[in-house]
């Protein structure tokens, strides 16, 4: 996503009005009663199970694009429902999913949800797009439920129909920006220019001053650049220092153009003192340490704050066993993917939530009741239990759908990216703290 186009703002500067949100969320809801507005409610309209009824679902990513793409989620929703298929299916129902390319624009996003509308779809399950703007009305009118998004844009913490299982960037970031206090000396932020991108600086700054540190200097580039020479340059020149017990440390959030930074970096970093790197998960996984050089690269020593446990924690196993069984050497499917990993997570709760309907109708609107009327949802300890019931503990800064403000911090050592710390962290007091207005 490039460009500085301006629309209709569902991100995180609305946050200063948290009553909004709610009032919102009630609105949408009343709205949904309706018959009009197609919430569900009749069989064959909007999001309901078929005639033989199999349920639909779909899973939307960018790909084949020259920005940030994620094929391994779609994939990943494909094998799911062989895997879950084979079993049975969800209480005897057979698992369809419809796969949908955003093509990382608004004109995707919103053409994959009015697609999600005619193709009856009960649910959006694990997906990732930056225009949230474009496709949270169609799905709202239609009461759709948006289950387990990637967490890039503010609107899937505002919208009454957004489920997210993680904290999304706004906890990375805070609970990056946290441990960096007591680490670095001067911190640069290099975000893209977008309006996505707008969104990180006070993240990060939420957690680095809740550590007593400076604002992080904010440094804009271009989404899909081919090289950052003369970012790179400027991040380094402004973090170099002699100072060896507080390096400075640049942090690149770039998305999939992180390791193409990371080129441009590298070959400045000789001659630039002690600067050191730290990033968040999705930015930055194994194969892109390896690909860098290991533990001769630019991430050795680097902190990476992720939502879930590390992958080869032995959590992720029966998503492991899926996918040899079920994804035939789908080489898009990376199991250290933190994408992959939120669709697997995102699905886990779509089951959850039929399995709690029973003999019932499946339907949007059966399935956002059993979200809405507080299931709670044990992941295999992949993150604490997952209840959507309204909690003000974050609504109070305009995060009312925000359930999971827990972050695990990572590290690489000799190499390898492992964990930094045992458990979860909470950043949920250092969200509340943040200056989002």
């Amino acid at each position: 996503m490039t460009g500085r186009r301006r629309i209709r703002n569902t991100h995180l500067p609305a946050f200063a009005q948290p009553l909004r949100a709610t009032v919102s969320k009630a609105a949408a809801l009343i709205a949904c009663a309706s018959l009009a507005v197609g919430c569900g409610v009749i069989p064959g309209v909007t999001g309901g199970a078929g005639d033989d009824g199999t349920i639909t679902v779909m899973t939307w990513a960018p790909q084949d694009t020259k920005a940030t793409n994620k094929p391994g989620m779609p994939a990943l929703a494909l094998a799911y429902a062989r895997w879950i298929n084979s079993q049975g299916g969800l209480n005897g129902r057979k698992l369809r999913v419809l796969n949908c390319n955003d093509h990382n624009d608004s004109v995707g996003a919103a053409k994959c949800a009015e697609r999600a509308v005619d193709e009856n779809v009960v649910a959006v399950v694990g997906s990732y797009s930056q225009y949230g703007d474009s496709f949270f009305p169609t799905l709202e009118s239609a009461g759709i439920p948006y289950i387990g998004g990637y967490g890039v844009t503010g609107a899937e913490f505002t919208s009454p129909l957004s489920y997210p299982v993680n904290g999304g960037q706004p906890s990375l970031l805070a609970g990056l920006g946290r441990e960096l206090a007591t680490e670095c000396g001067p911190v640069a932020l290099v975000r893209p220019d977008s309006i996505a991108g707008d969104e990180l600086p006070p993240l990060l700054n939420s957690g680095l001053s809740a550590g007593g540190h400076a604002d992080a200097n904010d440094q804009l580039a271009a989404e899909d650049a081919t090289e950052y020479a003369g970012q790179s340059s400027q991040a380094l020149t402004y973090t170099a220092t002699t100072d060896q017990t507080r390096p400075g440390c640049v942090v690149p959030a770039l998305g999939d153009r992180t390791s193409t930074f990371m080129d441009s970096f590298r070959r400045g970093l000789e001659e630039s003192g002690n600067v050191r790197t730290a990033t968040v998960l999705g930015s930055v996984d194994q194969t892109v340490i390896n690909a860098s050089g290991g533990k001769s690269g630019p991430y050795e020593g680097a902190y990476i704050t992720g939502w879930y446990p590390v992958a080869s924690d032995a959590r992720w196993d029966r998503m492991k066993a899926a996918i040899t069984k079920h994804a035939f050497s789908d080489n898009r499917i990376d199991p250290a993917d933190a994408g992959v990993q939120t669709t697997w997570i995102a699905y886990t709760v779509f089951k959850a939530a039929v399995e709690s309907i029973g003999d019932g109708e499946v339907t949007a609107r059966s399935v956002r009741r059993a979200l809405d009327d507080g299931l709670e949802i044990d992941t295999g300890g992949l993150t604490p239990k997952l209840s959507w019931e309204y909690s003000e503990s974050l609504a109070s800064v305009g995060f009312p759908q925000l359930v999971n403000a827990n972050v695990t911090l990572q590290v690489v050592r000799d190499g390898r990216l492992v964990a930094a710390r045992k458990g979860f962290i909470n950043v949920t007091k250092t969200l509340q703290q943040a200056d989002l207005s």
